[in-house]
């Protein structure tokens, strides 16, 4: 028997509790009350497991779903918890029935998922790995060693790494070619040229997500220019402006050029010009040139600066047809180069059939065929550049010889003659030309011949360009003479002076040895003569102090008398005079050595002529 008991203390208002009497037992015996309480309890949880949908999760997706399911029991509270942290509900993270809900799952939501449910009387605990596939990152490229640049000959490694799961796969491509020997995302490269430098993409690919990316850098491989950089200077605007150029071409990249000291924003790559007006200010001076390339600075100079005077040089030659062709040329050191105009008296040359001028103006060709048009004519050139010009007149002159000279071998049987022209000259070629003896030559049968002429005659002609004849087969013993005579065509100028050579002409070689050998034998002879002259002089001096003798004072007296009168002649001629005795009788105190004994002269016999 049941009944119904009503609520029962400590009991769930949402349980029931009934009042059960078993039948079985009869009817309850007065005085006791049993009382029996049968209770409805929550089942227990068991079983739990939980599932993920999709079963692959890759990031991005717009949610991801973990659901737990159970064999028996009545949940009251479940509690979500990743890597052993509780989830709390959020904008990202929704507790539903039976499940948690992810929105725009990530990276980050990887890991170990566990659910824990509860009653009062019972827990059930689950949990499952989520793994969220996401990538590639975008790739992070690298070269080592870290350069700016590279050069020809060295060796590199290209890397390339980008996040992902599970990891991508990399490959390089070069010029729209997939490279097949990179490894990894690293491409090696060893003796590295110029054409291998450039833009590299690398393609990072993840095989569960399906996506992929790309990323490219540029390797730089870079060559200087070849030699160094080149200046100049032209003229431009009619020789109005200076162009100043400066090039360093080829190399990788091309080398910036500019020059500072004209303009501090103008440059250009490779090739370079840059034009200012002409001006005194740049007469003389130097312009750099400044060539900046990764690889190496370099530079150049350049200097303008206008004509400076010059001489015209001119040249004759017959043509073909037989004219004599005149050349005049006209060059002056300038820079840039200057322009020749050429003018015949006051009117200007132009090229035709007689005047021919140059491409480069600094040659006038005339065309005649007599030497008499040439002649006493004026012609002016002018050389011109922005920076000035100088000008020259030439007046022709006909066939004529400045200077010769003559050259004998050791031996005199070889001899060089020389010459020289006057630079305005008209000369088409000369004839070399001999008097005297003819030359030794070999006949047919080997022996000698030996001819001689009182006349000159032509032994040789050379061109109009020569300065110099040799002559040879001369016999030393002989005297020959030599002349050149300048020719314009067939139109001879005055020869040169004549030379002579041989035994006639000069002293000889004994005749120079003896006097050289003369020469100190002459100065030894004067210094023994002078020797012997002194002595002389000496020995005389030494005769004419003879021991005088004291004489009376009366002869003394006598002598005196007659000094005031001339001598006769008959007594002087060819006899001594008589010592002076008379300054022997000097005082004691006038007398410094002792007087003599005396000692009477012998008789002296005088002859008197009448």
């Amino acid at each position: 028997m049941t009944v119904p008991w009503g609520r029962v203390p400590g009991v769930s208002a949402s349980h029931s509790a009934e009042m059960t009497w078993p039948e079985e037992l009869g009817r309850p015996r007065a005085g006791f009350l049993v009382i029996l309480l049968s209770f409805s309890f929550p089942e227990n949880i068991q079983s739990v497991e939980l599932s993920v949908q999709p079963d692959f999760v890759k990031e991005g997706t717009e949610r991801l779903t973990l659901q737990y399911s159970m064999l028996r029991g009545v949940v009251e509270k479940q509690m979500w918890f990743l890597n052993g942290g509780e989830i709390k509900p959020s904008s990202r993270y929704s507790v539903e029935q039976r499940s948690l809900v992810i929105l725009s799952p990530n990276r980050s939501d990887t890991g170990r998922y566990a659910v824990l449910l509860t009653n009062p009387f019972s827990s059930g605990t689950a949990h499952v790995n989520v793994t969220v596939l996401y990538g590639p990152d975008e790739p992070v490229l690298e070269a080592r060693p870290a350069q700016p640049f590279y050069v020809p000959g060295d060796s590199l490694s290209l890397f390339c790494q980008a996040e992902g799961f599970p990891q991508p796969t990399a490959e390089w491509a070069f010029g729209g070619q997939t490279l097949s020997d990179s490894r990894k995302g690293v491409l090696n490269r060893t003796n590295v040229q110029t054409s291998q430098g450039g833009v590299y993409t690398c393609t990072v690919f993840n095989e569960q997500t399906t996506e992929r990316r790309q990323k490219s850098m540029i390797l730089n491989v870079y060559e200087k220019p070849a030699g160094n950089p080149m200046c100049s200077v032209r003229s431009a605007n009619v020789n109005a402006d200076l162009q100043y150029h400066c090039r360093w071409s080829g190399g990788t990249p091309q080398a910036q050029l500019s020059f500072p000291a004209l303009s501090d924003t103008s440059s250009g790559a490779g090739n370079f010009s840059l034009t200012v007006t002409a001006s005194d200010y740049f007469n003389g001076k130097t312009v750099t040139c400044v060539a900046v390339h990764p690889v190496e600075e370099n530079k150049c100079n350049v200097t303008a600066s206008g004509p400076v005077e010059f001489l015209p040089a001119v040249r004759t030659t017959v043509d073909s047809e037989g004219k004599i062709v005149v050349a005049i040329h006209c060059v002056s050191e300038a820079s840039p180069k200057a322009v020749v105009s050429w003018s015949k008296g006051s009117e200007a040359v132009a090229s035709g059939t007689t005047y021919q001028i140059g491409s480069d103006t600094a040659q006038l060709k005339i065309r005649d065929y007599n030497v008499s048009y040439f002649l006493l004519q004026n012609y002016t050139c002018t050389c011109r550049n922005p920076l000035g010009s100088q000008r020259r007149e030439i007046q022709l002159g006909g066939p004529s010889i400045s200077d010769s000279s003559l050259f004998p071998n050791q031996d005199g049987t070889i001899i060089t003659l020389t010459w020289e022209v006057p630079p305005t000259s008209v000369v088409t070629g000369f004839d070399i030309q001999m008097k005297g003896p003819e030359l030794l030559s070999e006949n047919r049968n080997g022996s000698q011949t030996r001819g001689t002429s009182n006349t000159y005659r032509t032994i040789q002609q050379k061109p109009g360009s020569a300065r110099s004849a040799d002559i040879f087969a001369l016999n030393p013993s002989l005297t020959y003479r030599f002349r050149v005579i300048p020719k314009a065509r067939m139109t001879e100028g005055e020869p040169s002076e004549v030379h002579r050579i041989g035994p006639g002409e000069g002293l000889s070689g004994p005749a120079i040895a003896g006097i050289a050998a003369g020469i100190p034998c002459s100065l030894l002879f004067l210094l023994l003569l002078g020797g012997i002259i002194y002595l002389c002089v000496y020995c005389n001096k030494n005769k004419s102090r003879q021991t005088r003798y004291p004489v009376s004072r009366a002869v003394e007296k006598a002598i005196t008398t007659q000094s005031d009168t001339a001598p006769h002649n008959l007594l002087t001629g060819g006899l001594k005079s008589q010592p002076d005795y008379n300054r022997f009788q000097q005082t004691p105190s006038e007398r410094s050595v002792a007087l003599p004994t005396f000692v009477a002269p012998p008789p002296v016999r005088v002859a008197t002529t009448v």
